[in-house]
């Protein structure tokens, strides 16, 4: 990293030349770091209701021009733009959350003479991804700030207007240094990490993660990999199980950290659970979204074609179709097996694979194997069965008979804090 050169955004619709920025030199990253370092110190300082309060004028600000980041987020990414809209609120929501969640963070209550305060731990370098790039920056930037972190904020190359109009909306909110967003790839992401910060904290996939632990001292926010697992029992309605899947596995043309990413399916229901799933499918494949460039399609294609040579069967979709633009249909795979790529790694698009299952035991196996995702599903009637697995599941968040759901509290905050044990005793002579 010794030159500036820039970052070109395409529109994943047409591949028309969205813009153009250029990326942060060497020197710049150098002086939004020393920036970040002086401020630390005196944002720390602010008290934990006034920090709050800056934290809940940024979701303000942020509902205000929410339409605004929609439809840049539209551009960009191809995300539609209510879509875009509700996840920028959603955003919003989140910074307004961790207003009040902040100011009540505090230690553990006395212990004899003993008590424990939480301490920012100082500069914060947040790398956050393109799928949902408001709202998972959100959530970063939300529990640093009010915890009394500095953050500097590098978002993905593939939305560089994205997050730079996050900035210009948010960073006003806070005093001068506090907040800084510089646009770069990964040139200036490994600037950043090999950096002399307190944490790094990183959204996005599980090599780009691996890379970041090899060479950064910093603590560590890791949420890598996202191949999430449905699992679906042999009790419910297969009908609505399937729509429950192609919520899952189309929404944002499969591009969430928590989309279905692998089902899991009782063999008992696969004949009608198959066909609901294929009708859902051509029901989302008549109002397309494009995926986020023709490089990432290229990537979920590779994925599909692999699972075919290993004897795969697409029951629809599973082909690039013709015209300009990053779209790829909603596909779905029968006859997928535990070894093909497509169960095994996160594919990060409009694809749902199904494996059949001879029990809710085995199905709950091979959901726990594998690649680790941040959630899983399973839509059962069995409320032993659904006790059974929220216990096995080796993921942070588990949903049981709905595909979305569940929202992060306090653990960030503790993340973003170190642990103060203050001892009091008493003078001489007292």
């Amino acid at each position: 990293m010794t030159a500036m050169h820039a970052v070109d955004v395409h529109s994943p619709r047409d591949a028309e030349l969205v813009g153009w920025l250029p990326t942060a030199t060497e020197d710049e990253v150098a002086a939004a770091l020393a920036t970040a370092r002086s401020a630390a110190a005196t944002w720390a300082a602010v008290s934990a209701a006034d920090r709050g309060a800056a934290v809940r004028a940024g979701a303000e600000a942020l509902r205000a021009r929410a339409s605004d980041l929609a439809t840049v987020v539209e551009t960009e990414t191809g995300r539609p733009f209510a879509s875009a809209r509700e996840a920028v609120l959603a955003g919003a929501a989140t910074l307004a959350r961790y207003a009040e969640l902040g100011p009540v963070h505090r230690g553990r209550p006395p212990l004899g003479t003993d008590f424990t305060v939480p301490c920012p731990r100082g500069v914060v370098v947040a790398l956050t991804p393109w799928n949902d790039p408001v709202a998972v920056a959100c959530r970063l930037l939300g529990a640093a700030l009010v915890t009394g972190n500095v953050v500097v904020h590098k978002p993905s190359e593939r939305c560089p207007h994205t997050g730079l109009l996050l900035a210009t909306v948010l960073a006003p909110c806070f005093p001068a240094g506090v907040l800084q967003t510089l646009v770069g790839d990964g040139d200036v992401g490994g600037a950043l990490v090999r950096a002399d910060v307190d944490v790094v904290a990183h959204v996005g996939s599980t090599a780009t993660g691996r890379a970041i632990a090899r060479v950064s001292s910093a603590k560590l926010l890791l949420e890598n990999g996202g191949n999430d697992p449905l699992l679906v029992d042999d009790d419910v309605d297969p009908s609505w199980a399937a729509s429950q899947a192609a919520l899952g596995a189309f929404t944002n043309a499969g591009q969430l950290c928590t989309s279905v990413e692998r089902i899991y399916l009782h063999k008992s229901i696969a004949a009608p659970f198959l066909e609901a799933l294929c009708q859902r499918a051509r029901e989302w494949n008549t109002d397309p979204q494009p995926l986020v460039d023709v490089r990432h399609r290229s990537f979920v294609h590779a994925q599909v074609a692999d699972a075919a040579a290993a004897g795969a069967h697409a029951l629809t979709g599973g082909e690039i179709p013709s015209g300009r633009g990053a779209y790829y249909p909603a596909t779905v795979l029968a006859n997928c097996m535990p070894a093909m790529r497509i169960m095994c790694e996160q594919t990060l698009g409009p694809v749902a694979p199904v494996q059949l299952m001879s029990s809710f035991d085995e199905g709950l196996a091979e959901a726990c194997s594998g690649e680790r995702g941040p959630a899983a599903t399973v839509l059962t009637s069995s409320m032993q069965h659904a006790q059974q697995a929220w216990r096995a599941l080796p993921v942070s968040t588990v949903k049981i008979n709905a595909v979305f759901g569940g929202a992060g509290g306090s653990d960030l905050l503790d993340e973003m804090t170190t642990t103060k044990v203050v001892h009091l005793g008493l003078p001489n002579g007292s």
